[in-house]
């Protein structure tokens, strides 16, 4: 049993169980290698998400039985090499040479075979059994790519099976070939490739040094890469396995490099390891003559051009939008209804049955339905967005995205490859913020993290479809949109800022890898899309239920407050009031929504719930006035009126129809809403929500991914002024240019 099993980090009882029975297949590539979709393929619901321990990048494991036997599939992150320039190179490597896993299974992108193999090269040092899986060998037949996979096992040693992630193809020859070498792997160790007589005479010397002065390593590790990595000067190897830096013992082999070569170790090494990589490819990799264009070559020429390549981006995410509100309002329509009507009915009916008393009726109806029930009803546009945003991921298109913003974001000290956790913001800021490792510096880190929280995640979406079903209903995507292209602007702005004052210096140079355009596939986006929006699933039923209770305690007490302003929700609303009168919302239920949006953005929505909870939501079918005769004016461009069971919303931004009988609940919150906001201070309050202080959570995040609570404490402090005067100046410059208050 490994270390990590018996020091319990593994939790699965089944792998501890039947240890001594269970193959460990550990599973490495290059990202954009397929690998992901390869152990989604093999692993499906059987995969479980965690965390490495003592840190917080994903890992991802499987057990489950195969003919016979029982597999423990360990899902690495995604490395070009086993430096450790990276926390998940750090951790591949780690993995690799302490737990030493039966079988390490190399998936290969078959369509860039060379740049692949650099990376087999360096896992065949370790001198563990090797399964070379060619995965995405159909997009290799379509381009005409012949790969002769039995001389790669020759040339090699490791066993080799083709494969197809998206098509299921070749999985379950690559199961039986890890488990048949596995069984025997005495026979399947990986051939010692040659460097040169210089490195491996130096190699050899090294060896036999480790041997004699360390001999508890010969029995467990690969002296080989031991002997590499001391060549490299690898400290965290020499500390790991106790080697002392001050041990001459490649003093003799570097000093006989050095006559020879003149050039530092590291470097030569690579090159001895890149000729290799060429070497097996030019002899097994033949592509037809051909003068002919790649499709992803002609997409690229426009997607990536100067022209059009901002304007392509933000079209693509103004359709990820629209596409959004299309496919999830039915969805929202159905789950709204069932939470307003029948489950708000059994509730009440049961609790009657049973003789609770009323209080206990309306924490369960008001605090819990009206809490948790106002913000479960947009689930669906939150997977809808993920969905989505996993495509475009899974289609390639995000890293031209990133490529795309490389140029804005040099302007303000970082480069393009920061933009990919600002991307991931736009789902969710936490894991934004751990993504933050990825990059190269701590400054780079800081500043990144700084602004990840101006990107709209989606628990913001809530507050969105809310006010723009009360305002601009025919508008939604492009008012959605508006207040994603908002947040990237501030975030470029504010960048700015912290360029010119705390984090001066030049951007680092940009080098990143465009994976080739595929049509991800349906399980693998539903896989994904199920992985990012559960944690909203997650978040609704524990804090957001546990604070939907507090504030329903809040609005409540003192007991037997008649008017819940005066209740202490209420009053710590009044207090900030003021503060808010100039950004158009100085109220006490605006201020009181925002307190608890601290905790999280949805419990925004969760609070109007109760907050402008109707006493009789019937009122609203009873009133049938004339269109005319029943407007009530509120500011000087916008109205509601009631007609035929119809809530009318009529501003200069158009006209939103909201009918009772299909949706009371919309007529209930919504109408409410809309009454209390106008179409200028709605939008400014979704300004507000964008740009305010982001989440107890990723206040935490930020905490232990930097170590210390400052840059959380800055972060804080900009963004509350930031909001502030943003949404300021929206108010007061629409009221500015007519558009009424």
């Amino acid at each position: 049993m490994s270390s990590q099993a018996q020091a319990g980090i593994y939790p699965d009882p089944g792998i501890q169980a039947a240890a001594g029975k269970t193959v460990t297949i550990a599973v490495a590539g290059n990202p954009n290698s397929g690998k992901s979709t390869l152990i989604n393929a093999i692993a499906g619901t059987k995969l479980h998400v965690g965390n490495w321990a003592g840190v917080t990048v994903e890992k991802k494991e499987a057990v489950f039985d195969y003919e016979g036997g029982r597999i423990r599939l360990v899902d690495l992150p995604g490395i070009y090499s086993m430096s450790p320039y990276s926390q998940e190179e750090v951790i591949a490597r780690n993995y690799l040479s302490t737990e030493m896993p039966d079988v390490i299974v190399d998936v290969v992108d078959s369509t860039n075979l060379e740049r692949n193999l650099y990376l087999t090269v360096q896992l065949l040092e370790l001198g563990l059994p090797v399964v070379l899986a060619l995965n995405i060998s159909d997009e290799a037949d379509k381009k005409g790519y012949s790969i002769d996979s039995a001389l790669i096992a020759e040339m090699m040693g490791v066993t080799v099976v083709k494969t197809s992630a998206t098509k299921k193809r070749g999985l379950d020859d690559l199961l039986k070939a890890v488990v048949r070498v596995a069984k025997d792997s005495s026979k399947h160790h990986p051939r010692q490739l040659n460097y040169g007589e210089d490195i491996d005479t130096a190699v050899k010397h090294i060896e036999a040094r480790l041997r004699n002065d360390y001999p508890a390593l010969d029995d467990s590790h690969s002296l080989r890469w031991i002997a590499i990595k001391l060549m490299e000067g690898d400290g965290d190897v020499q500390r790991r396995f106790n080697i002392s830096s001050s041990d001459p013992l490649t003093d003799r082999a570097f000093a006989h490099l050095k006559k020879g070569q003149g050039e530092d170790i590291e470097s030569m090494l690579a090159d001895a390891r890149y000729a290799q990589a060429a070497g097996v490819t030019r002899e097994v990799l033949h592509k037809p003559e051909t003068d002919k264009v790649e499709l992803t070559e002609k997409i690229d020429r426009v997607v990536l051009s100067r022209l059009f390549g901002i304007p392509i981006f933000l079209l693509a995410m103004w359709l990820l939008f629209k596409l959004t509100f299309d496919i999830s309002t039915p969805f929202v329509d159905w789950v709204d209804a069932v939470i307003t009507g029948p489950l708000t009915r059994w509730t009440e009916a049961i609790l009657a049955f049973v003789g609770a008393s009323d209080w206990m009726v309306s924490l369960a109806v008001d605090g819990v339905i009206g809490g948790v029930g106002s913000v479960l009803v947009f689930v669906p546009v939150i997977f809808a967005m993920m969905f989505f945003i996993t495509f475009l991921e899974g289609s390639g298109y995000m890293a031209r995205a990133a490529f795309v913003m490389d140029r804005a974001m040099h302007k303000i000290g970082l480069h393009g490859k920061s933009f990919i956790p600002m991307i991931l913001g736009f789902g969710c800021n936490v894991p934004a913020i751990y993504a933050t490792r990825t990059l190269e510096n701590r400054k780079d880190k800081v500043l990144t993290a700084l602004i990840i929280p101006l990107m709209s995640c989606g628990a913001r979406l809530p507050v969105y479809v809310l006010f723009t079903a009360a305002f601009f209903s025919a508008y939604k995507s492009t008012v959605l949109w508006s207040l994603y292209v908002l947040g990237i602007a501030m975030a470029i702005l504010m960048g700015l800022i912290f360029k010119k004052t705390i984090f001066k210096g030049e951007a680092p140079t940009f080098v990143m890898e465009l994976p080739p355009y595929r049509m991800p596939s349906f399980r693998s986006l539903m896989i994904h899309t199920w992985e990012k929006g559960k944690h909203f699933l997650i978040k609704a039923g524990t804090y957001i239920f546990a604070v939907s209770i507090l504030v329903w305690f809040l609005i409540n007490l003192p007991w037997g407050v008649e008017d819940q302003k005066d209740s202490y929700l209420g009053q710590a609303g009044q207090v900030a009031a003021p503060v808010l009168q100039p950004l158009g919302f100085g109220n006490w239920q605006a201020a009181s929504s925002l307190f608890s949006g601290l905790i999280a953005k949805e419990i925004v929505v969760g609070t109007m719930g109760q907050i402008y909870a109707p006493e009789d939501e019937t009122e609203v079918e009873e009133e049938t006035p004339t269109f005319l005769e029943d407007t009530e004016e509120i500011g000087t461009s916008f109205a509601v009126a009631v007609k035929d069971s119809t809530l009318s919303v009529v501003s200069s931004f158009g006209i939103t129809s909201i009918t009772a009988e299909d949706d009371p609940e919309q007529a209930g919150l919504t109408g409410e809403v809309a009454g209390a906001f106008t179409p200028l201070s709605a939008f400014a309050f979704m300004a507000f929500v964008l740009l305010y202080m982001p989440c107890v959570i990723l206040l935490i995040a930020s905490r232990q991914e930097f170590g210390t609570w400052k840059w959380a404490g800055v972060a804080f402090g900009y963004q509350m002024v930031l909001a502030w005067v943003v949404a300021a100046a929206i108010y007061q410059g629409g009221k500015l240019l007519g558009f009424g208050a």
